[in-house]
């Protein structure tokens, strides 16, 4: 979903794709499936950062979710994971808080399906932050915690922190993924045109792996 765009509204990615020409012939080919940042960024030594930009109220970050988290699982020891939500208007950057509050709390890999699910499954109204601390509440959570959590200088830090690397890896929609702090790549960008979600999901963890690669010097 593009920056511009960032409703509830399902909005088609397809008109980013790309023939299966391209990824058939040698593999993803670079500012077609897959953009090269002008500045590298910092990462951790002795890892390939792999880093998702998403939103929760995010339609095609819900979709591609179950890929990449089965993905996720498979990753060898040399790759590291983060999620990274973006804040790019209002309603988004209290879903951002909501985000780093829940990892402030150690919860947010617990209750992320089911808030996923609470903004496209059950189309609840998340937007302030009285409906989203009572979710918190209904999830099981302290909300009380949650709360104090939410509104915490760590949680504002931690949301300025994703919005600078967002603005870095120059996101203007999700989901994204940045490997290495170098490549950019996501499903609108490694997908076949015309295809679905999945498939433009699955396309985007192959570049994904390409970029890994790249990344290793291999």
């Amino acid at each position: 979903m593009k920056r511009r765009d960032f409703t509830p509204a399902l909005l088609s990615l397809t008109g980013l794709g790309l023939t299966t020409g391209a990824l058939a012939q040698g593999g993803p080919v670079e500012g077609q499936q897959y953009k090269r940042l002008g500045q590298p960024l910092p990462t951790a030594a002795g890892k390939v950062e792999v880093v998702e930009f998403f939103w929760y109220g995010c339609p095609h970050c819900f979709a591609f979710d179950p890929a990449l988290e089965a993905w996720v699982k498979k990753l060898p020891a040399d790759v590291a994971f983060r999620r990274v939500h973006v804040g790019f208007r209002g309603n988004v950057r209290l879903h951002q808080r909501m985000f780093y509050a829940l990892e402030a709390m150690g919860k947010e890999a617990e209750v992320h399906t089911a808030i996923f699910n609470s903004f496209h499954r059950e189309r609840m109204d998340l937007d302030d932050e009285k409906s989203i601390v009572a979710l918190i509440g209904r999830l099981g959570l302290d909300a009380a915690k949650f709360k104090d959590a939410f509104n915490s200088f760590g949680v504002s830090t931690k949301a300025q922190q994703a919005t600078k690397l967002s603005e870095s890896f120059n996101i203007d929609g999700v989901p994204a993924i940045g490997v290495g702090g170098r490549f950019l790549t996501s499903p609108a960008m490694a997908g076949p045109r015309g295809m679905d979600e999945v498939t433009l999901g699955n396309a985007a963890l192959a570049v994904t792996d390409h970029l890994i690669r790249l990344v290793r010097g291999r």
